[in-house]
C-alpha cells in the first residue's frame, strides 16, 4: 500500500437528495494533523473495480474544518458513472475506504473577505464548505448564487435556508432552477455580480456552467487573483498503487515541447503553508514535487499524472516546463499556474509559491 493512503472508517452516510450522498469517516487517532485540511479542499478516493482495481476519484469535503464535525464528501450520483453509483449505493456505517489526505487550492486566502460563491449542481459540495467556515470564523459578506435542475436537485436546502435565516446581515443566497428560470445568461450573471466588484469569486459546478460565470467576470473586470475556479477529471491512473520517484518521462510521456537540453542543478525556492524552503540542487530531469519530497518537503498531490490541480504551484520568478497537463488553461499558464508533479527544470533558478 502506498504510503500516503489511509483507510478510513465510514461513520455516517446522510441522503441529501434522491441522487447526493453525504458520506463522512473517521480520521485515524494520531493522523489529525495529516487530514487537517482548507475549507474547499478535496478527497482522492479508491473505489473497489473488478475491471481495474481500482477507481480513483476526486470529491470535495462539504464540511468545515473547524466546527469539529466528521470529515465529510458529499457524492451526487451521475449517468453511468461507476464510482459514484458505488459509493452511493453501497457505503454504509461500519465500511472502509481508501483515501488520499485532502488536497487543493480552491480554498480563500482570508476568511474574513468578501465572498462571491457560485455553485451549479453538485458544485455546492466544497461551496458549502467553503461558505460554513467563513460564516463561523469570518467577518465578510457573502452572497451565493446556486443553479438546479429543479427544486428536487437542492443538495443542502435546508441548511442553506436556516443559515440564511441565522446571518440574515451577512448571507444572501438565491436559488436559480433551470425548470423556472431557464438556464442563466452571462447577461444575468454580470447583473447579479455588478456590485460585488470588491469580493473574492469562487465557482464551481459543470464545465458549461464554470465557463459561462468565469465568462462574465472577466467582462466585469474581476481580476485573475479574484476569480477562482474548480476543475476535476477521472483520473486515468492508479495514485494508490507504489508509487516510483522518476527521474525522467517515459518515452511515450505526452511532452508537448521539449525544450532545451538541461545538465546543471539550478537553484528551487518554494513558499507552502508559510515556510520557505530553498534548495539550490534541483537536478534536470526531477520533477518538481519529487525533489520536493526527497528534501522532506510535504507538498501537496493527488494523481501525479497532470490530471488535477492538487499539486498546483504558482511561479513567481524562472520558468519550467510541464511533461503533461489535463487540467490548465492558457489563462492560468500565463498567470503562472504550473503542476508540480509535471514540471521540470529549463535550466533556471525558479521562485513559486503554493499560496
Amino acid at each position: 500500500m502506498d504510503p500516503q493512503s489511509f483507510e478510513l472508517t465510514v461513520v455516517d452516510v446522510v441522503e441529501e437528495t434522491a441522487d447526493a450522498r453525504s458520506i463522512s469517516f473517521a480520521v485515524p487517532a494520531g493522523e489529525e494533523q495529516t487530514f487537517a485540511y482548507r475549507p474547499g479542499q478535496f478527497l482522492t478516493v479508491a473505489v473497489p473495480s473488478d475491471l481495474t482495481g481500482v477507481a480513483a476519484r476526486c470529491y470535495s469535503l462539504s464540511s468545515s474544518p473547524h466546527d469539529g464535525g466528521p470529515l465529510t464528501v458529499t457524492v451526487k450520483r451521475t449517468a453511468q458513472g461507476y464510482a459514484s453509483n458505488w459509493l452511493c449505493d453501497r457505503l454504509t456505517p461500519g465500511d472502509t475506504l481508501r483515501v488520499l489526505p485532502p488536497s487543493g487550492i480552491f480554498t480563500p486566502a482570508s476568511l474574513d473577505a468578501d465572498l462571491l460563491l457560485f455553485a451549479g449542481g453538485s458544485g455546492v459540495t466544497p461551496i458549502m464548505s467553503i461558505l460554513r467556515t467563513a460564516l463561523a470564523h469570518g467577518t465578510g459578506r457573502i452572497d451565493v448564487l446556486y443553479a438546479n435542475r429543479d427544486e428536487r436537485s437542492v443538495i443542502f436546502a435546508e441548511e442553506l435556508s436556516r443559515l440564511a435565516a441565522e446571518h440574515p446581515s451577512r448571507l444572501q443566497v438565491v436559488h436559480w432552477l433551470e425548470s423556472v428560470q431557464g438556464l442563466p445568461t452571462p447577461a444575468q450573471i454580470e447583473a447579479f455580480a455588478a456590485d460585488r466588484l470588491g469580493h473574492d469569486a469562487f465557482v464551481c459546478g459543470p464545465a458549461p456552467f464554470m465557463k459561462m460565470v468565469t465568462g462574465a467576470l472577466k467582462e466585469l473586470g474581476f481580476p485573475r487573483e479574484r476569480r477562482h475556479q474548480e476543475k476535476f477529471v477521472s483520473l486515468g491512473g492508479n495514485p494508490f498503487g507504489e508509487i516510483a520517484l522518476a527521474t525522467a518521462p517515459a518515452e511515450d510521456a505526452p511532452v508537448a515541447d521539449a525544450g532545451p537540453v538541461v545538465t546543471e542543478p539550478v537553484s528551487l525556492s518554494v513558499e507552502l503553508d508559510g515556510e520557505k524552503h530553498v534548495f539550490d540542487d534541483w537536478a534536470p530531469g526531477t520533477t518538481m514535487l519529487d525533489h520536493l519530497e526527497s528534501k522532506g518537503v510535504k507538498a501537496p498531490f493527488s494523481c501525479r499524472e497532470g490530471e488535477c490541480s492538487a499539486c498546483a504551484v504558482r511561479l513567481l520568478a524562472g520558468e519550467v516546463r510541464m511533461l503533461h497537463d489535463d487540467v490548465l488553461d492558457d489563462e492560468d499558464r500565463a498567470d503562472g499556474i504550473r503542476l508540480a508533479c509535471q514540471s521540470v527544470s529549463v535550466g533556471e533558478d525558479v521562485e513559486a509559491t503554493y499560496s
